[in-house]
């Protein structure tokens, strides 16, 4: 048993019925900023702006159900209930509709107990992206089916992330296509975008971009809106179209979250603009309207099919207000209706008062036009969809299936549905065949709308077009260019470009800092040619090839990079593998000689790991070697990166134990026993860690890529890997330099220790070395152009490679081998004094 410790007390419709439908509709929407303390409960969210479309979609899930119930052959004696919330078109608001559904908080507190499974199976909802999003994720978990009917974030086919999720709308991808091919139809190269500031509008908005910058189009300027912005925001986005020079703008957002920005622009009486539509508004009554007209007139986008349901008119012609209550969603579509008010106590006296008696007969209003659905139409297909689900549940025809797939009304787990669900093939009584794809989407089909005033001033929807996402490629998009009206009642295509195209002659070239459909048209120049007498008269020759002597054609440019071919890197990777041979023979001879005293005074571990260091940064130059890659130039930096910051590592630990080791003299105060063998491993560890870890972060941010360089000869392509990050990669090699000085600090200040058992003086003429190299390196490396830069960073590494195997290992491979009798431990404590360096 459990106990449910409050309720969110939501308004909302219910009808009882052996099995309930959940609905989630925004009502209203805007949800009001509430004043909250976090001291004590919130109070219940306040919603404004009644919208008589949503106030459609929630009637016709009411009527579709009503009418399942009266078809005998569908759901036969089983009767259909609903359970309706508002959700403000509010994520937050949307995510408490749906957990009053699942837990069926319109029971009494007391009286409630927990079940095994949700009272729901299902839920229709919502309209907006965000508010699906919110929902699907929330649902997911317990298995209950949502369907949307005006959700078309392409996010929403994620089947990994939204499993129970289906809609009757199409994803936004196919709408993105649509409007991409629809620009790309017409010749707009510089269009404005604007999208809705949430799921919706910026996955919208990007799938468009990618698309129709593929076709060449620019993207003049691109905001977002939403319906919460303040009225400052709204005047800088309209200051933004109003200097803006392109004259197409694609406007991807919803209706509610659109309007506050399209009620400027008619305030401020702006024209000229070709506005495109999503969706998500193209059939919209609320800006469609005649004052609206001069400024938006000749909009143009992408719908569902629409459907005349007749019977469905009766059905809102008797819609009445409630008379025992004054916040029902009736009295809000009756005050909206009428201009009235069920309040008695406004202080507003010219709002006139409701009776409840008003006619809906004598209103002319397009809410009760039935002929036109779309998104209705969608909700009712969606209805139906969870019937014909649940019919196919209850009334299992396959013995097989047993008692999984099977199930009787009062007995029916979400999960079951759920998997119905995916296998629904319908054809529905307007005849439409009803199915979901395995991403739970329908077949994607639109009409193109374009908003044209008829002989009485109205606006309508009229349709010019079709896309069918499912014909043959070239086959999908349709349009009847003479029937539609443009913006100012034109009807030539408008054109929108950033620059005219160039005469012949001439060839386009970028205005500095601007998108490449703004040009300036200029001679051709020196690497083009010129065979056409169009606005592409002069062609740049591409990357790799040059313009041949007389101008007429292209030649291959020839590429550099340092080959193992060459004669230099033939060199280099000889010198680079003997260099590894020559550590690898070293660390044999210390392997061999590991017992004696000279490789155990010199801490043979790190030794080791020295040397095993050292190979790798001789054959680390290797990868410098060759044509460069993407995992190339990624593993050259980096390897070289980490094997010289061990072999530094290796060094300050050796020198820091030399240090200690002398100043151990008092024996209670012994530094040793802080830098025993756990310790100079950690200091190895933690110096390599810190570049693995710069590297990491190096290779997430920007990592190195090849790239091909043109400035260095006009006929040649020198290829070479660029680093990607220089801050990163100064990062790495400043990392080098700490350690380096830092050991040579170290190590200067022990030269003077006694010298038969001093490592000091070894590792001080080492970094005097390395530091040498790598200071005169930076020039070199700078001024050298081509493939003998990359043969310069080959010789630093190999360089310093050298000194550090020979000033190190040099002086003791020599008393192990020709001079073993000073190979004892006698002959290492000796105190001899040291020589000044």
């Amino acid at each position: 048993m459990c106990k449910l410790f409050g309720a969110f007390d939501l308004p909302g419709l219910y009808e009882d019925g052996d099995i309930v439908i959940g609905g989630v509709f925004p009502i209203y929407n805007k949800e009001l900023e509430g004043n909250n303390s976090f001291r004590t409960t919130p109070a219940r969210s306040q919603c404004a702006s009644f919208d008589l479309r949503a106030f459609r979609w929630m009637q016709i899930m009411i009527f579709a159900i009503k009418e399942i119930n009266q078809d005998p052959t569908i759901l036969p004696n089983v009767t259909l209930g609903y359970r309706i919330h508002d959700s403000c078109a509010s994520p937050s608001q949307a995510l408490k509709a749906a957990l009053t559904l699942m837990n069926g908080q319109e029971k009494q507190i007391a009286e409630f107990n927990c079940k095994e499974d949700s009272p729901i199976p299902a839920i229709i909802g919502e309209s907006g992206s965000s508010q699906s999003i919110t929902i699907a994720r929330a649902v997911a978990s317990f298995g209950i089916s949502m369907v949307s009917y005006f959700s078309t974030c392409a996010c929403l086919s994620n089947k990994q992330e939204y499993p129970t999720f289906f809609r009757t709308v199409p994803s936004d991808l196919f709408q993105a296509e649509a409007l991409a091919q629809l620009v790309e139809h017409f010749g707009w190269t510089w269009i404005g975008t604007i999208g809705g500031d949430n799921e919706y509008g910026r996955y919208g908005i990007q799938a468009f971009r990618e698309l129709v910058e593929q076709a060449g189009v620019c993207i003049a300027f691109s905001e977002i809106v939403l319906r919460t912005y303040s009225k400052e925001r709204i005047l800088k986005i309209v200051d933004i179209i109003k200097m803006s020079t392109a004259k197409v703008i694609l406007a991807f957002a919803s209706e509610g979250d659109l309007y506050p920005l399209l009620k400027e622009i008619v305030h401020q009486n702006i024209t000229g603009i070709q506005w495109i539509a999503s969706e998500a508004w193209i059939t919209a009554a609320r800006p469609s309207t005649k004052q609206n007209f001069k400024s938006l007139g000749g909009v143009i986008g992408f719908a569902s099919h629409k459907m005349a349901i007749p019977e469905f008119k009766p059905f809102l012609m008797n819609l009445r207000p409630t008379t025992y209550s004054t916040g029902g969603f009736e009295n809000a579509f009756w005050e909206a209706m009428f201009g009235c008010t069920f309040n008695t106590g406004t202080s507003v006296l010219s709002t006139k008062k409701c009776t409840g008696y008003e006619n809906l007969l004598k209103l002319n209003h397009s809410f009760f036009d039935v002929t036109q659905l779309r998104v209705s139409y969608n909700v009712y297909k969606a209805v139906y969809a969870i019937a014909h689900g649940l019919h196919s549940l209850l009334f299992c025809e396959d013995e097989l299936m047993g008692v999984y797939l099977c199930a009787n009304v009062s007995n029916i787990k979400p999960w079951q549905l759920l998997q119905h669900l995916k296998e629904i093939r319908f054809t529905n009584r307007l005849g439409e065949h009803v199915y979901f794809d395995p991403n739970g989407d329908p077949t994607a089909s639109y009409d193109i709308i374009n908003w044209q005033e008829n002989q009485n001033g109205l606006v309508e929807h009229v349709t010019v077009g079709y896309f069918d996402a499912s014909a043959a490629r070239g086959k999908q998009f349709m349009i009847n260019e003479d029937s539609i009206i443009w913006h100012g009642n034109q009807t030539r295509v408008p054109r929108s470009v950033c620059s005219e195209s160039c005469p012949p002659g001439a060839r386009k070239a970028v205005q500095n800092g601007q998108h490449i459909c703004c040009f300036d048209c200029i001679p051709c120049a020196e690497g083009e040619i010129s065979n056409t007498t169009d606005s592409l008269e002069c062609i740049k020759c591409p990357l790799e090839y040059w313009s041949s002597d007389d101008g007429q054609r292209c030649v291959l440019k020839e590429i550099e990079f340092l080959s193992f071919e060459d004669t230099m890197g033939i060199i280099l990777m000889t010198v680079a593998l003997f260099g590894a041979f020559i550590t690898l023979i070293i660390a044999s001879i210390f392997l061999y000689h590991k017992d004696t005293p000279i490789v155990k005074a010199n801490n043979s571990e790190l030794s080791f790991l020295l040397l095993f260091s050292l190979v790798f940064c001789f054959l680390c130059s290797l990868t410098f070697i060759g044509k460069p890659s993407v995992w190339s130039c990624v593993l050259r930096h980096t390897l070289f990166s980490i094997t010289f910051v061990l072999c530094m590592s290796c060094l300050l630990a050796k020198t820091i134990v030399v240090l200690m080791a002398f100043k151990a003299t008092v024996p209670q105060n012994n530094p040793m026993k802080w830098f025993g063998p756990l310790q100079q491993r950690l200091i190895v560890c933690a110096g390599t860690f810190t570049q693995v870890l710069i590297c990491v972060i190096w290779l997430v941010v920007s990592p190195p890529f090849p790239t091909k360089y043109l400035q260095y000869h006009n006929a040649k392509v020198i290829l070479e890997c660029n680093v990607g990050s220089p801050i990163a990669f100064y990062c790495v090699l400043g990392y080098i330099g700490i350690l380096s000085c830092l050991c040579f600090v170290l190590a200067f200040l022990a030269r003077k220790l006694p010298g038969n058992f001093n490592e000091a003086k070894l590792i001080t003429f080492s970094m005097l070395i390395f530091c040498a190299v790598w200071l005169t390196f930076i020039p070199a490396y700078v001024s050298s152009p081509g493939k003998y830069t990359v043969a310069v960073e080959i010789f630093a590494i190999l360089s310093s490679s050298f000194g550090l195997l020979f000033c190190i290992f040099g002086p003791k491979c020599y008393i192990m081998l020709f001079r073993p009798e000073k190979n004892t431990k006698r002959n290492l404590m000796g105190k001899l004094p040291s020589k000044k360096l």
